[in-house]
């Protein structure tokens, strides 16, 4: 159609080739399937000019409204008002950021955009690179290690983790020791069979085992058991920080030093360039940028 239209406003097929920005012989081939599909010689030579048919004089006006339609919703698909803009978007968080990072963007976007609806979806890292392959999601927030990713993503932040525990089944007033630590009942987050979860592996890197006595997929579980057990809940800062004062639980920072992979944003090329994805990206950011604040002025009072 875009030869067709081109041609329609040329009447020549080395004008036409020039306006599209292709060879001569390719612009002859596009006219001689034209005529072949539609059945007609389209445009014939009369004189030294070409001139369209009685049936290419009636496509025209089609093919231009056709065009122009096509033209306008592929500018459409670049603008994106979250003011008025009706959307879902799929997205994958873990337990830590469907806590804490999922009420305050919900929160944000309820003011600037309340005709977006998040559907949320929860992620491990094993799960994460097939729903991402399979469409389930067009962006996930959690644990991912980006060297080893096949998806855009970027650090949004460090992991930290502190400890909790109910001040009326243990009384440590003060700081935790190394001791006090090793020498109690733990609860952790373990998204796999490994009852050990992800802060017993770490300290086993260490030559240390901890006496872990509940694991769960869920930070509030853990916080729970606290609640009811003498035990110290390892959970990540920003998740004690929030919720640990609701169970009435102490915190206390971690007497060892830990690495965990850092907490980022992931998300296919499929959805790069979408300017709604971009304009999500750009909330979760932002909120992260508020939570990490109050983090810090929380940890300073």
């Amino acid at each position: 159609m875009i030869a067709f239209d081109a041609m329609m406003q040329e009447l020549s097929v080395t004008k036409s080739a020039a306006k599209l920005r292709i060879g001569q012989s390719a612009m002859s081939h596009n006219l001689s399937t034209l005529r072949m599909l539609l059945q007609d010689d389209l445009f014939v030579r009369v004189g030294q000019k070409m001139q369209p048919t009685a049936k290419a004089r009636t496509l025209a006006g089609p093919v231009r409204a056709a065009l122009a339609q096509a033209q306008s919703a592929l500018k459409a698909c670049d603008v994106f008002d979250p003011a008025t803009e009706v959307r879902v978007f799929r997205v994958g968080l873990t337990d830590e950021m469907e806590m804490v990072l999922l009420p305050e963007l919900m929160k944000r976007l309820q003011n600037e955009a309340p005709g977006i609806k998040l559907l949320s979806r929860s992620i491990t890292v094993d799960t994460v690179d097939t729903m991402m392959d399979a469409g389930e999601i067009d962006l996930a927030v959690g644990c991912k290690d980006l060297l080893q990713s096949r998806y855009r993503g970027e650090i949004l932040f460090e992991t930290e983790v502190t400890c909790c525990f109910n001040p009326m089944l243990i009384d440590k007033p003060g700081a935790l020791t190394r001791d006090d630590y090793l020498n109690a009942r733990h609860a952790v987050l373990s998204q796999t069979e490994n009852v050990a979860g992800c802060v017993g592996v770490a300290l086993e890197g260490m030559g240390i085992e901890l006496d872990i006595v509940v694991a769960a997929p869920d930070f509030m579980p853990l916080l729970a058991a606290a609640r009811h057990a003498p035990l110290i809940a390892t959970v990540p800062c920003r998740i004690a920080r929030q919720y640990a004062p609701l169970f009435g639980l102490e915190i206390r920072a971690m007497p060892f030093d830990l690495q965990f992979p850092p907490i980022s944003m992931n998300w296919p090329m499929r959805v790069d360039c979408d300017a709604g994805g971009m304009w999500l990206r750009d909330q979760i950011r932002s909120v992260v940028g508020v939570l990490s604040n109050d983090l810090v002025q929380r940890a300073a009072e």
